[in-house]
């Protein structure tokens, strides 16, 4: 019989029902998932990657239980981007035996207001807000147990203050799914997707059965040499990295510097996984940048109108000198990969375009020129699923 939804449970939040992240931060209200360990970022000042890689993208708790009603206290950091609409509070992802069963957010919290036309950022103490769901079904298990998971907000860093149930917790057993590591922008990440558990890397890991470890970091996929060592680390069975978007928003290098990178960044992860499936991703279709290289600006004109949109603010010509476009990292990727695969069987290459390409565009284009919407997200995952996880892709199970 199950104890009154009054009398609560408080179960410790503890790194065996966390998945998702490389380290929990003990902090002064709870816990902070992060997706890169304090070594790695020790070694980057920039805010920006200190704000994408706190936010728990893939991140969720997972447990089993008979318990009806669930409490979760977090203390949430809202954006504000001055000047733009206001953006929508974080969901969190209820999914009970694989169903999505509730969507809750959480108000209060942190605020960090960012204006774009300085470059500055500005941080505001909030309050800790509590999540809830009730009513919970019983589950596919004997005795109504289910499996639940908990997915946190892929763009809201959420520090996790206490978990409460109204009957005991047990961390999930491990079912033996093959983990997938995977690495690249801020469309890995989840910009612009509606929730946690419907970003493209999440719908793709939920068709082809496997777990997720999403270090998609917005702005942030720069061919550090930190995030190769923190995926050559990493415990994984399939990796995939998709390169290129962020380095031609950032304007950060040209083609003399990116191919050795790019080398560089294999052989790190190859150092510790020298037979896993790795797969290469060049980037999606970005007509904006297919040609003309970044650096990547906000669209102040659509800024005064209430809208965040992007443009780039390059030069065609500067592609003789080097610069980087979209169709330029394409066609060294593809090179790389081709040099490399003649004595790396288990190295593959996806051009992005297939994921999303012109048609796609016609009929889903970018909001903001830069980011998927919902829909297209769903595209995405579904399409990177049939490619990667079919029996002919990179990372069929050859075994089954």
């Amino acid at each position: 019989m199950h104890t009154t939804k009054h009398d609560w449970i408080t179960t410790p939040i503890t790194a065996d029902i966390v998945r998702g992240a490389l380290e929990l931060e003990r902090t002064a209200h709870g816990v902070l998932p992060h997706r890169l360990p304090a070594w790695a970022r020790a070694q980057c000042a920039d805010g920006q990657l200190a704000m994408v890689e706190s936010q728990p993208a893939g991140v969720r708790l997972v447990f089993r239980t008979r318990a009806t009603a669930i409490e979760l206290d977090t203390l949430p950091t809202k954006r504000v981007y001055v000047g733009a609409p206001p953006r929508p509070d974080g969901v969190y992802d209820l999914l009970v035996d694989g169903r999505l069963t509730g969507q809750a957010d959480v108000t209060g919290g942190n605020t960090l207001t960012i204006d774009m036309t300085t470059g500055t950022a500005d941080s505001r103490p909030g309050p800790i807000g509590t999540l809830r769901f009730t009513d919970l079904p019983d589950g596919d298990l004997p005795d109504g147990v289910k499996n639940v998971e908990l997915w946190l907000p892929h763009n809201e860093t959420t520090e996790l203050v206490a978990l409460r149930t109204d009957a005991p917790i047990e961390p999930a057993p491990d079912l033996g799914h093959k983990v997938w590591l995977h690495h690249g922008s801020s469309i890995s990440h989840g910009s612009d997707a509606a929730s946690p558990s419907t970003t493209w890397p999440a719908l793709a890991a939920a068709l082809g059965g496997v777990d997720l470890i999403n270090l998609g970091l917005g702005g942030s996929a720069l061919l550090d040499p930190f995030t190769a060592r923190t995926l050559r680390d990493t415990a994984a069975d399939l990796i995939s990295i998709k390169i290129g978007i962020n380095l031609v928003n950032a304007d950060l290098m040209r083609l003399r510097a990116f191919s050795p990178a790019v080398h560089g960044f294999l052989d790190t992860i190859r150092e510790g996984h020298p037979n896993t499936p790795l797969l290469v991703v060049s980037p999606i279709l970005c007509p904006m940048h297919e040609d003309t290289p970044g650096p990547s600006l906000p669209d102040f004109a659509a800024l005064s109108a209430g809208q965040l949109k992007f443009r780039a603010a390059g030069d065609p010509a500067e592609r003789a000198f080097g610069k980087l476009t979209l169709g330029v990292i394409r066609e060294e990727l593809a090179r790389i990969v081709a040099q490399r695969a003649a004595e790396d069987p288990n190295l593959h290459y996806l051009d992005g375009r297939e994921l999303y390409g012109e048609a796609d565009f016609a009929e889903l284009p970018l909001p903001d020129r830069l980011h998927p919407d919902t829909a297209t997200h769903r595209r995405i995952g579904e399409r990177f699923a049939e490619r990667a996880f079919t029996a002919t892709g990179p990372f069929a199970d050859r075994n089954a």
